[in-house]
């Protein structure tokens, strides 16, 4: 099992922009109503521009049970994002979660 299943840190940890030719009111995936635009060409995930930022599509408790609600059309930052980078290293270190299990 991946920790991605149960982690979900990076979803409560960073503010997600992407193409708005990714949402699905341009031909894209990303459901209308989690994205909001930015910008012409721009859109942020809901709930990841907060001071404490939290996808609008995680579900469940971060490190615990975490799953994205939207898996198969998520954004491309969040296709991109690699888990056991240092950038997720440093997602999990934000919410008190060490480092990801063996």
């Amino acid at each position: 099992m991946s920790a991605c299943t149960t982690c979900g840190a990076c979803c409560a940890s960073f503010r997600v922009d992407f193409s708005v030719f990714e949402t699905q009111s341009e031909g894209g995936n990303v459901p209308d109503g989690l994205w909001v635009p930015v910008t012409d060409h721009t859109a942020r995930m809901r709930g990841t521009d907060h001071a404490s930022p939290r996808c609008a599509a995680l579900y469940g408790q971060v490190g615990e049970k975490a799953l994205c609600g939207i898996y198969e059309w998520r954004s491309s930052p969040c296709r991109e994002f690699e888990e056991g980078s240092e950038t997720c290293l440093q997602a999990r270190r934000r919410h008190g979660l060490g480092g990801l299990p063996v």
